[in-house]
Formats: C-alpha cells, structure tokens, sequence
C-alpha cells in the first residue's frame, strides 16, 4: 500500500503510478477484445474484460478513436519490447521470430480496424503508420539478422518485406472461417527457414 502523507493523503506520484497502471489494464483488456471481436466491439465487453465500470473507460478515453489509437500505440509498444526478450528467452533466434510473428499478427487485427475508426483523419492515421514503421521495422530486422547469422533462416528477405507479407496474408481474413492468417503466416516462416542437414 502507498505511503501517505501526515494529512493521510496518497503522494502524487503514487497516484500518477496507479492511474498509469490502470491505464494499461484497460489497453491490455482492450488490446484482447479487439482482437478476439474486432474494433468495432461494444465497451462494455472492454469494461468487463479489464474488471472496471464504463465511466472508468470514457473518463480515460473519451470517444472509441482515442481508445483504438491509445490501443494501437500500446500495442506497437508491446510488438517492439517483445522482439530483444524473445531473443533472450527462445531457444533459437528463428524460435523467437516466429513467437514475434505471431505477436504482429494479433496487431494487425487492431491495425486494420484503425482505418475506419480514423477514417475522418487521415493525417493522424499517417503519422501512426510512420510510427509503426520507424518502431517495428528495425525490432523485426534484429529477429532476421540473429536468425540469418545463426544459419536457421535464408539471409536474403529484408525486415520491411516480411512484415509487408505478413500484413497481406492478414487482409484476407474478414471473418471467413475457412481462412486462417496464423497458419499461412507459418508456412511463410516455414519457407525462410535451411533445410536442416540429417
């Protein structure tokens, strides 16, 4: 519990760190609504979903745009702080580039929704996408290149080229049941990797 002050109230920064946290509760919450049901999901499921009231969430983000494009900063954040910690943990560099794929494609579910959420500012939907680039591109060129120099992958697909592929096998997927994105995005992956030698 947070040390208060002698006139029993909780110091500022202690404040600022709680409404931080909460914040991410809520993205994350939000981060696995849109994925799982798409952007256009009802709040309440959102409210539900992260354990707080309605109120908490417009108090936070006033309409669904700020809280589509809070969510995929927070997500691109999240895409980017993975790469270095699954190279870290995974067994191998192309282990950790396919557990980070699989991390891009759950973003893109967000990303794709964001046109239509955003769709009466285009500038802003711009400068989101050049923020995308400029903080996943090089995270997902680390991947390939510890990948590649490990000699589990091909050395020759650049970083932007990938995600770009991954992005188009993610188009496709509209809520058809007979179409899952997850599985070719494997056997895209599947196609990078040597041959292992017997």
């Amino acid at each position: 519990m947070p040390a208060s002050s002698p006139s029993g109230e909780v110091p500022a920064r202690s404040k600022r760190a709680d409404a931080q946290r909460n914040r991410q509760t809520l993205l994350s919450a939000a981060a696995e609504v849109f994925v799982a049901s798409g952007v256009d999901a009802p709040i309440r499921e959102i409210a539900a979903r992260a354990g707080v009231g309605m109120g908490t969430i417009y108090r936070h983000f006033p309409t669904r745009a700020d809280l589509v494009v809070a969510v995929y900063r927070h997500q691109v954040e999240a895409c980017a702080e993975a790469g270095p910690a699954l190279l870290a943990e995974a067994d191998s560099a192309s282990e950790a580039l396919g557990r980070w794929a699989a991390l891009f494609v759950d973003f893109l579910v967000t990303k794709h929704g964001l046109a239509n959420a955003l769709r009466s500012d285009s500038g802003g939907f711009d400068a989101l996408h050049a923020y995308f680039l400029d903080r996943l591109v090089p995270v997902c060129g680390e991947l390939l290149d510890a990948a590649a120099a490990a000699d589990e992958i091909r050395p020759d697909v650049e970083a932007y080229e990938l995600m770009r592929g991954i992005g188009n096998l993610c188009v496709g997927d509209d809520d058809d049941p007979r179409y899952d994105p997850r599985r070719l995005v494997g056997v895209l992956l599947d196609g990078l990797r040597r041959p292992q030698s017997s």
